[in-house]
């Protein structure tokens, strides 16, 4: 049988090892999930959310070990990995506060007795996750998911493997019903298209890369399967020629290396206007060499390894092509000696759309800063690009930084506020970033049956 093995990113070490399923273990994990969806459909909302609420508990009462799992299987700081771990515990609470309201049904005036649109699970949902953010990328999809009635199949990044299975204890723990959400171990990728191609399963979300996202969209539609794709993401953040730098220039750090830089919704195009540039580059290129580099399980480090050692080959390959191109380099810019997949906080200066640091995602700990010719060429370029997730403006002028960013396509804008998803907002792209909703009361109908009724009194002859 073959088996996964997950690696310690800042060490190399292995940390575990599991069996995979084959055919016939997947098949009969397939059925015993559709079995239990078709009774869970039924459990009142009421019962759904109490459930949902257990796992908010366990989440804030095990955070500490949820948290060191992550850091060791993707390198996460530990202080963010806690944090991941609360915020689940926030969007499970949400949920459960809101469920019952959310999927009432929506009265309709028509010239029937009665009508009203009803929200009703599809059936059972595969979710493939990815692993920078191992608990946060299930729980913001099983969450609303499960608690409209569905079912759950998640099959996440092999290298957090641990996470996965400690996600589906997680449930059980809670008091769900045996094998309405379960983690499959896969080892082979064509299993993924056997699954979304079987009768059992009725949508797929996957959150991930392009490439990854054009699949699953693919196989999903030959078998006209519901999909929603989160993908990449080059966030521009625009500052504006009166922005207050000072104020702006942490917020700034904390944007682009959040996850050491491991996300797809880290600003990676800082659109600076010229008027304020010069500013900006000798402030971020201090506190971004200043930042504390080391192992993901210290309290004090910021910055963590890459999750993988390609990860470190890519990131190189895009700033070194980059800063022969013209770019300038102000801090970091190599990778870091010693066991690890560690890359230097870098910030690149003069770069240019035409460089892969602006024109291709940059999933890593790397900074690249665009100067603009007033406000609207800034828009200009952070508008050029072939993502649309989220965006963010930073003006004094509250208003003119709306207007100005209708200018901007993407899912999310935010005007002075580093950009991040929120259980109470929707969350997803448009252009290469995919397609459909996640979180607020647009996720939980993403996987429902909107359904029209309409009922009227016998006719009489």
């Amino acid at each position: 049988m073959s088996t996964v093995v997950t690696i310690n990113p800042a060490t190399g070490e292995k940390l575990e090892e599991y069996p995979g399923l084959d055919a016939a273990g997947l098949d009969a994990a397939l059925q015993r999930t559709w079995d239990a969806q078709r009774s869970w459909r039924h459990t009142p909302i009421s019962e759904r959310a109490s459930l949902l609420r257990n796992v908010a508990k366990l989440l804030r009462d095990e955070v500490d070990d949820h948290a060191r799992l992550i850091s060791l299987e993707m390198g996460k700081p530990i202080t963010e990995a806690r944090a991941e771990v609360l915020k689940c515990a926030v969007t499970c609470d949400y949920y459960a506060e809101h469920a019952e309201e959310f999927l009432a049904n929506k009265e309709v005036a028509t010239e029937a007795v009665t009508s009203f649109v009803s929200y009703e699970p599809l059936g059972v949902v595969l979710a493939v996750m990815p692993w920078n953010f191992p608990y946060w990328q299930v729980i913001r999809f099983a969450a609303p998911a499960l608690t409209s009635g569905n079912g759950g199949l998640l099959k996440h990044a092999s290298n957090v493997t641990g996470a996965a299975l400690a996600l589906h204890d997680l449930f059980v723990r809670a008091g769900y019903p045996a094998d309405v959400f379960q983690t499959l171990v896969l080892t082979q990728h064509s299993m993924v298209n056997d699954i979304i191609a079987d009768a059992r399963v009725a949508a797929v979300t996957l959150t991930g890369s392009e490439g990854a996202g054009a699949q699953v969209a693919e196989a999903a539609g030959r078998a006209l399967k519901k999909t929603v794709l989160e993908l990449g993401g080059s966030d521009p953040f625009v500052i504006l020629g009166d922005a207050d730098v000072p104020a702006i220039t942490p917020l700034a750090v904390r944007a682009r290396f959040v996850n050491t830089g491991q996300s797809c919704l880290c600003a990676k195009r800082f659109v600076v206007d010229k008027q304020v540039i010069a500013d900006f580059e000798a402030r971020v290129g201090e506190a971004v060499a200043a930042l504390k580099i080391g192992d993901p399980l210290n309290d004090t480090t910021q910055i963590g390894p890459l999750a993988k050692p390609s990860f470190v080959d890519d990131i190189d390959a895009q700033v070194q092509q980059s800063l022969a191109m013209g770019a300038r380099l102000i801090t970091g810019g190599h990778r870091l000696d010693g066991p690890g997949n560690f890359y230097a906080p870098t910030v690149l200066a003069d770069v240019t759309p035409d460089m892969p640091v602006f024109n291709q995602e940059t999933f890593g700990p790397v900074m690249a800063i665009v100067k603009a010719d007033g406000a609207e060429n800034a828009i200009e370029l952070a508008d050029a690009s072939q993502y649309g997730l989220a965006a963010s403006i930073w003006t004094a002028d509250m208003n003119a930084g709306l207007e100005l960013g209708k200018g901007i396509n993407s899912g999310a804008l935010f005007v002075n506020g580093v950009v991040v998803s929120d259980p109470r907002l929707p969350f997803g792209g448009v252009k290469l970033s995919g397609y459909g909703r996640e979180l607020s009361i647009e996720g939980m109908h993403e996987f429902t049956n909107v359904r029209a009724v309409w009922a009227g009194a016998m006719p009489r002859a």
